[in-house]
């Protein structure tokens, strides 16, 4: 009885105990791993803009003799060149697209850029960077006041007497605070479009330009228009609009810039559209007001159905205007 005893009883704390052994052993990793040093956090990729990512498959589909990377500060991008095809060049284009629309975009943008190396011009088309919206601008948010008890009555109908002429401040502080974040935006968006042109126009001068355009498209008008405003430069002789639009927050405004302009400016409107129509007699009107000779606006007239000789029309009228016979 008693060696049936001693034998049966290690067998019964072994079984007692491995139930709580075994978790245990589970949990502990195998020896000389190290759970937090092997878990290294995932990195989430940079998310491209979406014009890196229309310039990057340019870069995949055009020739690389076309492909012509700039630097702006030390912001890069793709701009595409083809140089003028005579011995003797007249200058350069330099194209800025539109809103949402890359260097060889089809309207406009490509067919100007592939045709005028054919009648001697250079023709350089650039990147523009995306435009931003207000998603980018940060929250402006006021953390909730932790509550103070009220003395007595008295002090608590007093701050609630305060409360809605605290919270028209707290709005009025915020809305302040929105409209400042959007102005920091706008400039930073007109540095980074500047310092593009100015890259531009420093190729040109590379490539000993004896004169130099600058043609936009839709906002690039805009931004065109805004460039030679702010910095107007000798080297810079003539400007060129088609279809011009101005960004919603644009300040300011597109009859503002083009009709004051010291340079030749050229402004290409098809008439049948009935936005282009209004904006375009709005900046002829402020034309006439300041007398500016230098501003010129020329009618199109769209071609349904054949785009590519719609695309003709609008090159021919533009070299017209820039080679006057």
């Amino acid at each position: 009885m008693s060696y049936t005893y001693r034998a049966t009883l290690p067998a019964l704390c072994l079984s007692l105990i491995l139930p709580c052994a075994l978790p245990v052993m589970a949990a502990d990793p195998a020896p000389g791993k190290n759970p937090t040093t092997e878990a290294a956090p995932v990195e989430r990729q940079v998310l491209l803009e979406r014009s890196q990512e229309d310039a990057a498959a340019l870069q995949r589909q055009l020739p690389p003799d076309e492909q012509q990377p700039l630097l702006a500060g030390n912001d890069s991008f793709l701009a595409l060149w083809k140089p003028a095809n005579i011995d003797q060049p007249k200058g350069v284009v330099i194209i800025l697209p539109g809103a949402d629309e890359s260097a060889d975009w089809p309207q406009a943008v490509g067919p100007l850029r592939r045709k005028f190396p054919d009648e001697g011009w250079g023709s350089l088309s650039l990147t523009l960077p995306d435009t931003p919206n207000s998603g980018s601008l940060p929250r402006i948010e006021d953390a909730p006041a932790p509550p103070t008890p009220a003395k007595d009555a008295k002090v608590a109908d007093a701050a609630k007497s305060a409360e809605p002429d605290n919270a028209a401040e707290d709005d009025a502080a915020a809305s302040v605070a929105r409209a400042a974040a959007a102005d920091e935006l706008a400039k930073a968006e007109a540095e980074r479009i500047f310092a593009r042109i100015d890259s531009a126009v420093a190729f040109a001068q590379q490539k000993k330009a004896h004169s130099i355009v600058l043609l936009g498209h839709g906002s690039g008008s805009y931004w065109a228009a805004r460039y030679l405003s702010e910095r107007p430069s000798p080297l810079i002789q003539r400007l060129v609009m088609i279809s011009a639009q101005e960004p919603l927050t644009a300040k300011p405004n597109l009859n503002e810039l083009a009709t004051t302009l010291k340079v030749k400016t050229a402004d290409f409107i098809y008439k049948d559209l009935a936005q282009n129509r209004d904006a375009a007699l709005q900046r002829l009107q402020a034309s006439k007001r300041s007398k500016n000779v230098t501003y010129t606006q020329v009618a199109l007239t769209t071609l349904p159905g054949d785009g590519s000789a719609q695309q003709e029309q609008l090159f021919r009228r533009v070299r017209g205007w820039l080679e006057p016979k």
